[in-house]
C-alpha cells in the first residue's frame, strides 16, 4: 500500500485528527482516570463525534504544525508586550492615544487564514477587528493608539497573515496548496 492510500485509508478512520486527539484528550482529563473504560469511550467518541459532525465540518485543513508553534510564540509575545503598552496609556503619563480605524487588505480568500487573522488581531489588546469583509476582501480594524496606519497595517500582515498563509500551505491564488505525493 502506498502512503497516499495509507493516509486515505487513516482519514477515512479519522477524518479530524486533531478534533480526535481533542476528544480524546479533553474525556481523559474530565474523567480523572485512565481506566480501560474511560479510555474506550474516549476513542469511542474520538471516532464517532467526526463522523457524525462530518456535514457541519470542512475537509480537515493541512497545517504545517512547526511554523504554527513560531506563530503562537510571536502571538503570546505581542499578547504581552501589547498588555504593558495598553496599560502605559490609560494608566500613565503618556499623551493622549491616537485612535484610529485601519482596512487590512486581506492577501487570500481562505476562510481558516481571514478567521484565525482576525481573531489573532481581536486578541491582541488595543486592536479590534470589527467586520471581515469578504466582498471587499479586507477587516476593519479598531486600534486604540496609532501613529502610523500604514505601517501598522503592514505589520500586521507580517506577523500574523503571512505566516498563517504559510502555515496554511496558500498559494498566489489564495487556494490550500495541495500536498504532493
Amino acid at each position: 500500500m502506498s502512503a497516499p492510500q495509507a493516509e486515505r485509508g487513516w482519514r477515512r478512520v479519522f477524518p479530524h485528527p486533531v478534533l480526535s486527539l481533542q476528544l480524546t484528550v479533553t474525556w481523559l482529563v474530565l474523567s480523572h482516570s485512565l481506566a480501560l473504560v474511560h479510555v474506550l469511550s474516549a476513542l469511542l467518541m474520538a471516532w464517532g463525534l467526526p463522523h457524525l459532525l462530518a456535514p457541519f465540518l470542512d475537509q480537515a485543513s493541512r497545517v504545517r504544525w512547526g511554523q504554527a508553534f513560531c506563530l503562537v510564540g510571536v502571538v503570546l509575545w505581542d499578547i504581552v508586550v501589547s498588555n504593558v503598552t495598553v496599560a502605559r496609556i490609560t494608566l500613565g503619563p503618556m499623551g493622549k492615544p491616537k485612535p484610529a480605524w485601519l482596512r487590512v487588505p486581506l492577501a487570500t480568500t481562505h476562510p481558516r487564514v481571514n478567521a484565525f487573522f482576525a481573531s489573532i488581531i481581536t486578541t491582541t489588546p488595543g486592536t479590534v477587528s470589527i467586520v471581515v469583509d469578504d466582498v471587499k476582501g479586507e477587516i476593519l480594524v479598531h486600534a486604540l493608539n496609532c501613529d502610523d496606519a500604514a505601517a501598522m497595517v503592514r505589520d500586521m500582515k507580517h506577523r500574523y497573515e503571512a505566516p498563517l498563509i504559510r502555515i496554511f500551505r496558500i498559494d498566489d491564488a489564495g487556494t490550500a496548496f495541495r500536498r504532493s505525493t
